[in-house]
Formats: C-alpha cells, structure tokens, sequence
C-alpha cells in the first residue's frame, strides 16, 4: 500500500537516480576536473570534459522529462477546469500559468473554483501557496 500524500509529502524521491546516480556522475567529474588543474594533462583535459559533459546530460534530461510533465499537467488541468469550472470563469482559463496549475493538480474538483478565485484575486500568487490551500489532497502518484 502506498503512503498517503499531502503538501508536506508528495516530493518524489528515486533513490538508485538521487542517491546512487548523481553522486556517481558528480564525484567522478569533480575529481576529473581537479586533477586536470593540479596535475595538468591532455588526458585529464579531456576526462574533466568528458565529466562535464555528462552532467550536463544527466541534468538536461533531468530538466526535459520535468519540462513535458509541466506541459502535460497544463493540458489535462485545462481541460478539467473546462470540465469543472462554471462557464462565466472559462474565459480565464488560459490566463492562469502553468506554475498556478501545477499546484492545482493536488486540489478535488469540488475545490477547484475556489481556488481559481483566489489566484484571480491574487490571495494565491505561487505553487506552493496553492497546494497549502488544498484541504482534501488528490494524490498524483504518475510523476517523473
């Protein structure tokens, strides 16, 4: 059975990619780099580089799954406040950011239109302040 989630625990930790794969990517590449400084040599050059360059890949496809989760959660919240929201709000639906949509992914359909209003009002200006209004959280256990 999984855990329950709610604001304070819904961050997705993947422990073999967090706690085994970066280190193993970033130590190497640290100790590349220094070594290509105080022992200088075309090798070490080129490891230190070669380090660099998989960091920056562990990073960007780190950075690109994320990017079309942001875009996929964009989609399916519009379509659900389209869904859920009365038709006189509909016309504002594009104009919530996808950063204010992120965190209306955790809050019921039955708080959605509140919640809408109060971004509307500026009471919820970020993420994280949206999720700490949701009262009855819905899980999303299909993250990246």
């Amino acid at each position: 059975m999984s855990k329950t989630q709610s604001a304070a625990s819904h961050a997705k930790i993947v422990p073999a990619f967090h706690y085994v794969t970066i280190p193993l990517i970033f130590i190497p590449t640290i100790c590349f780099l220094y070594i290509a400084v105080v022992d200088f040599s075309v090798d070490a050059a080129l490891l230190g580089a070669f380090g660099v360059g998989v960091s920056f890949a562990a990073l960007f496809s780190r950075l690109f799954a994320l990017g079309v989760q942001d875009r996929v959660i964009r989609l399916e919240e519009r379509m659900r406040l389209s869904r859920c929201l009365p038709p006189e709000m509909h016309g504002h639906i594009d104009s919530i950011p996808t950063s204010h949509l992120i965190g209306l992914r955790f809050a019921p359909d039955d708080e959605l239109e509140g919640l809408v209003r109060r971004i509307q009002a500026g009471e919820l200006s970020d993420r994280k302040s949206i999720k700490m209004a949701v009262q009855n959280w819905r899980a999303d256990r299909q993250r990246i």
